[in-house]
């Protein structure tokens, strides 16, 4: 059976690829430090699963995982292990730094020591962000060729990550991809990202805050369309290249709050007196705009995002509300453990 590692695999996209790689029939072996972010109920279902391996690890120690890829000899490797809130990294950008360019670094260091003893072929696929382009003015879409430009520590991190990726591949001949994605959204995402916040406070009559005036334009894909298309990237994607990820369809922060108010509608849903759009003031170096340009996926890859934006919001609200009781014990005790209060 085929190997795969998968790093940040507790995240929340790293524990959708996980389940999806599973019922691909791969054996895949998950590596994370289970950091605030990580959550260890993502994967509870898949444990017994006698194709799945869980290594607690960061991956900063690159002795520990050289051990576990020469344990089990996988033919690749998806790295999505990272520091990912843009708030947290302006409140704290040291663990971004050590977490998405240290521990990139490891990561490349760990690998080309495999390597060197191996004749196993490999092939890691970084997963990246659409923010590495920074504010992108209306009208344009950022492909693979434009200037990283990012704006917060999250942001600059993950681009810095980017190009000490590419200079492995260039100087050290590493076999690697990177993908460069847009904002994910599914059931199950930390309520802390803006779709499962808004939900969560709909749900629990709380106010729903946009930053500015709402006006701030994003792109989403559902997690599912995203760990298809990875799959594709390792399978088909070339080594040193880039590729965008990304549905092609942007909408303003206001308008997602509007369509999920319509959704609790259309599910009977009696939405509490405290539910209503309140505006925040906007976060520092907050980018306006990103669109990618995701026709190099399209083209080169045969791969397309499938499920629509009010389809996939809706079947995640319905996922919220059916989960709610579970899944608010969940981000309470999480909430209460970032906080220190636990």
């Amino acid at each position: 059976m085929k190997k795969i590692v998968v790093t940040g695999g507790s995240g929340f996209i790293g524990s959708n690829l996980v389940k999806f790689l599973l019922k691909k029939n791969y054996f895949v072996i998950n590596i994370d430090k289970l950091g605030y972010s990580a959550n260890p109920y993502n994967l509870k279902r898949v444990t017994p699963n006698k194709n799945y391996r869980f290594f607690k690890q960061d991956i900063n120690n690159k002795s520990g995982i050289l051990k576990i890829l020469n344990r089990f000899k996988p033919i690749g490797i998806f790295n999505l292990a990272a520091e990912t809130h843009v708030d947290r990294s302006i409140d704290a950008p040291e663990a971004f730094i050590k977490s998405n360019i240290l521990g990139v670094y490891h990561l490349l260091v760990a690998v080309d020591k495999y390597l060197k003893k191996n004749r196993k072929k490999i092939k890691l696929v970084h997963i990246s962000t659409d923010e590495v382009y920074g504010d992108i003015e209306t009208g344009k879409r950022s492909n693979e060729k434009f200037s990283y430009n990012p704006s917060s520590p999250y942001s600059a991190s993950k681009a810095s990550a980017d190009h000490l990726i590419k200079s492995f591949v260039r100087t050290y001949k590493l076999p690697i991809v990177i993908s460069n994605c847009c904002n994910n959204y599914g059931p199950n995402q930390f309520p802390e990202k803006l779709i499962p916040k808004l939900i969560y406070n709909i749900i629990n009559n709380k106010p729903m805050p946009i930053y500015g005036k709402g006006r701030n334009s994003r792109e989403w894909i559902h997690v599912q369309d995203h760990c298809k298309a990875l799959l594709k990237i390792f399978l088909r994607g070339k080594v040193g290249e880039s590729y965008n990820v990304g549905s092609n369809h942007n909408i303003q922060n206001i308008d997602v709050a509007r369509k999920l108010l319509g959704i609790a509608k259309k599910n009977s849903f009696v939405i509490g007196n405290k539910v209503k759009i309140i505006f925040v003031k906007d976060r520092p170096g907050h980018d306006f705009r990103y669109a990618l340009d995701s026709n190099k996926i399209r083209r080169k890859l045969k791969w397309k995002s499938k499920i629509n934006l009010n389809v996939g919001l809706a079947h995640t609200f319905k996922w919220y509300l059916n989960n709610m009781k579970f899944f608010t014990s969940v981000a309470r005790e999480l909430y209460d453990k970032r906080l220190g209060l636990k």
